[in-house]
This record gives C-alpha cells, sequence and structure tokens, in this order.
C-alpha cells in the first residue's frame, strides 16, 4: 500500500517536473512559492512555542543544522560536501605545488585529447576504415 502511494507521487512528480521544465520562469515561481509557504509554516509552527523567543529559536536553529551537517553546506555550498566524498584537500590547504602540479596533469590530458582528436579527423585514419 505503502509502497503504490509513494510510486504514485513519484510519477506524479516526474509528469509535473518534465511540463514545468518546458517553462523555466513558472518553474522558477512554483518552486519559489513553494519554498515561501514552508518557511512560513515553519515560522507558524515555532510562534506558537512559547519558550521559543529569539534567543532560543536561533540556538536550536543552529544545533539542528550543526547535527546535520547543514550548516556548512547551506552556507558554503555543495562542492565542499563533494570534496569531501573524495576526501580531496580544500583548496587553501592544498600547497601551491600541489595545485601546480594537478594544473599541468589537466594540461597533459588536454593536449593527449587534442592529439587523440586529429588522429580520428585524419583522412584515411584507421577509424574511418573501421566504420566504412
Amino acid at each position: 500500500m505503502f509502497k503504490r502511494f509513494v510510486s504514485y507521487f513519484d510519477k506524479l512528480e516526474d509528469r509535473i517536473r518534465f511540463r514545468l521544465s518546458r517553462n523555466p520562469i513558472v518553474y522558477a515561481l512554483v518552486g519559489a512559492i513553494g519554498i515561501i509557504l514552508v518557511w512560513k509554516g515553519v515560522w507558524e509552527m515555532a510562534a506558537s512555542f512559547s519558550t521559543l523567543d529569539g534567543f532560543a529559536s536561533f540556538f536550536l536553529g543552529i544545533i539542528i543544522l550543526l547535527l546535520s551537517g547543514l550548516l556548512v553546506s547551506f552556507f558554503i555550498g555543495d562542492s565542499i560536501l563533494i570534496s569531501g566524498f573524495k576526501r580531496e584537500k580544500k583548496l587553501m590547504e592544498k600547497a601551491e605545488s600541489e595545485v601546480r602540479s594537478e594544473k599541468e596533469v589537466l594540461d597533459e590530458i588536454l593536449i593527449r585529447i587534442g592529439r587523440i582528436e586529429k588522429e580520428l579527423l585524419k583522412p584515411g585514419s584507421s577509424s574511418e576504415k573501421t566504420i566504412e
């Protein structure tokens, strides 16, 4: 029963996203309205608790964001999460020599790709013979 319920709304979501993606301005407005209504609901629920004054709300919010790991990702960005999964050092933690060596490797890869592309586009190359 629950799987059918989730499956139905998953398919419904796919259809709606497909239609909205054709008109990005309407998609952005629908998303903005949804986000604002969610925050309005959170704000009004928090207001119903008399103990959640400004100071308590701030610290409770910080604790929730810290424990969930969202504080840094929300205010800094997702790239920090991706680099963490890859166990990469932050750009600021890398030595200048590491950054330069990475750039040299990338430059070498681009040169190799360029050579391969030229080889493939040459008339009479082996790739043309196999295609025919």
